[in-house]
């Protein structure tokens, strides 16, 4: 356009149509841009909104085919995780119908043992009315003799009488004094032989039902002492745990309540205390510390609050366990709680949760043997050491502490007297309590099962024989087989062979009276005359 201008302005030097000529043109070229530029620009513009709705279009075709192959692996994907659920509920499905089936397998020989059981239980009371029917014989055999005897009696007065021509009382006087050692040593042998065999009938059913009952109770026994012993890495941890001026010994012993023993033994300390669970929050502790390295006062407060509440939690874990395999369910949780104590509780050597869980099973299996109450049993067999759990704590008798618990969370009076009669402190008058008592016997007087220190060894032999000592007509005693047995030697010419029975009976009776012992012990008493005469 500019080209135009500059055209006919030169062109105006030469004529008129030479000057208007070119600004004809300019102006046509102007209208003619002027109508041209929208025109143009509208093109363009379509050009532009094509291109950008071409490229909106592909851009929502790419979207729409990789929508397409998401769903696809989403749904692949769902499908291979509803085949992977499937074939593990099927295999879960699998397992629980073959433990199912397993389960039915168990029943069904336990239904095949108490059948056995039963039976066999029929045979033993078949044998015990037999027993029966055969001293009810003895007994008339008894009577008869008797019957005889007075017979005899009468018929020797007559005779007397009529021979000696005394009266009857002089009779009788004289009869009674002549025949009176003969029927003496006549009654007591036949109560000796009626006795022995009524004993030895008893003993052996007894022997039969408890070596049954201990057979399917075998346990091991394991002697336990009162003091923790903790090895050390070297001497040089030592005086880390003593500590500066022994600040950390007493934070410990202070902490805990345990005595620390720190002596010239190498690489070892020694914890003491009559309290065992005290004793082991110190050990557990001081193991962690060694273990830790970081030894000082917080440090030791601490780790002491951190394995209290470490071991409240296992003797909770001990107690339900015990219960489970005792199988003795319904107990208050806080005494399963107290039950869990006795785990780190001793008895002569013998860990008393060991003890009453074999008290359990053996009370269990004397009374499937008896016929009794198998539950009651087992139940009273678990708790009868409870007391033991914090007899140290509690003033009075392990025995007066395990009723008073047994009563405080809602145990069954049943069980509250088995308790309380497991020692003979009172007369049992069940016969689940007889069998606590038994299994409590058996399982405290097995070889191993627990030991002694040797003063009380000491103490308790010389207490039997000071019990024999102390009859009429004792010449000498002894007590052997470590106590099981004491032998008394008495004088011939003061007790006579009658009264070395009564005697036996009543040295027998005062043991069980005044001596606390485990098993049983056997009283022999022995009378020997010997006649001696020299010839000159």
């Amino acid at each position: 356009m500019l080209f135009n201008i500059f055209t006919g302005f030169f062109c105006v030097l030469n004529s008129p149509w030479d000057v208007l000529l070119p600004i004809i043109v300019a102006v046509v070229g102007v209208a003619v841009g002027a109508i041209a530029m929208p025109l143009i620009y509208n093109i363009v513009k379509k050009r532009k909104l094509n291109d950008a709705n071409e490229q909106a279009n592909a851009i929502i075709q790419d979207a729409i085919t990789k929508s397409k192959n998401l769903h696809k692996e989403t749904v692949l994907a769902s499908k291979e995780e509803i085949l992977k659920l499937k074939t593990e509920f099927d295999k879960e499905v699998k397992d629980r119908r073959a433990e199912i089936q397993r389960s039915e397998q168990r029943v069904s020989q336990r239904e095949d043992n108490l059948s056995k059981k039963e039976d066999l239980l029929d045979k033993k009371l078949e044998s015990v009315e037999q027993t029966k029917i055969g001293l009810k014989n003895k007994e008339a055999e008894i009577e008869s003799i008797k019957n005889e005897i007075v017979s005899s009696r009468d018929d020797l007065l007559k005779e007397i009488q009529r021979v000696a021509a005394m009266t009857k009382d002089e009779a009788k006087s004289q009869l009674v004094e002549l025949y009176k050692d003969e029927a003496k040593r006549e009654a007591v042998r036949y109560v000796r032989e009626i006795e022995a065999n009524a004993k030895e009938e008893a003993d052996r059913k007894a022997r039969d039902i408890v070596t049954c009952a201990i057979q399917r109770c075998a346990v091991d026994h394991s002697s336990e002492v009162t003091v923790s012993v903790v090895s050390l890495p070297n001497d040089e941890m030592k005086g880390r745990i003593i500590g500066r001026e022994g600040r950390n010994i007493r934070a410990l012993e202070n902490a805990t309540g345990i005595d620390l023993i720190i002596d010239d033994t190498p690489d070892t300390v020694v914890l003491s205390g009559f309290d065992p669970i005290r004793r082991e929050v110190a050990r557990i502790t001081l193991e962690k510390l060694i273990a830790d390295g970081r030894i000082h006062p917080g440090r030791i407060e601490e780790i002491v609050e951190k394995t209290r509440r470490e071991l409240d939690s296992q003797i909770k874990e001990v107690g339900d366990n015990a219960t489970y395999e005792a199988g003795v369910f319904g107990i208050h949780p806080d005494l399963i709680k107290i039950l869990g104590r006795l785990k780190f509780r001793t008895s002569y050597g013998q860990n008393v949760l060991k003890h009453s869980l074999e008290v359990s099973a053996l009370a269990g299996q004397l009374a499937a043997q008896l016929g009794a109450d198998v539950n009651l049993c087992k139940r009273a067999g678990l708790l009868h050491d409870i007391g033991k759990a914090v007899d140290h704590e509690v003033e009075g008798t392990h025995i007066s502490i395990g009723v008073d618990l047994a009563k405080k969370y809602k145990e069954n009076s049943a069980v509250v007297h088995c308790i309380a009669a497991h020692h003979g402190d009172i007369e049992p008058t069940t016969v689940e309590a007889i069998i606590v008592q038994v299994a409590d016997a058996i399982s405290g007087a097995r070889p191993g099962a627990r030991r002694e220190s040797l003063d009380n060894y000491v103490k308790r032999l010389e207490k039997l024989e000071g019990i024999a000592n102390s009859f009429n007509g004792v010449e000498k005693s002894f007590a052997i087989q470590a106590g099981r047995e004491v032998r008394i030697i008495v004088k011939p010419e003061v007790v006579d062979d009658a009264a070395t029975v009564f005697m036996a009976k009543e040295i027998a009776k005062q043991i069980e009276s005044e001596m606390e012992y485990p098993g049983q012990i056997k009283v022999n008493v022995i009378r020997e005359l010997r006649s001696v005469e020299y010839a000159k």
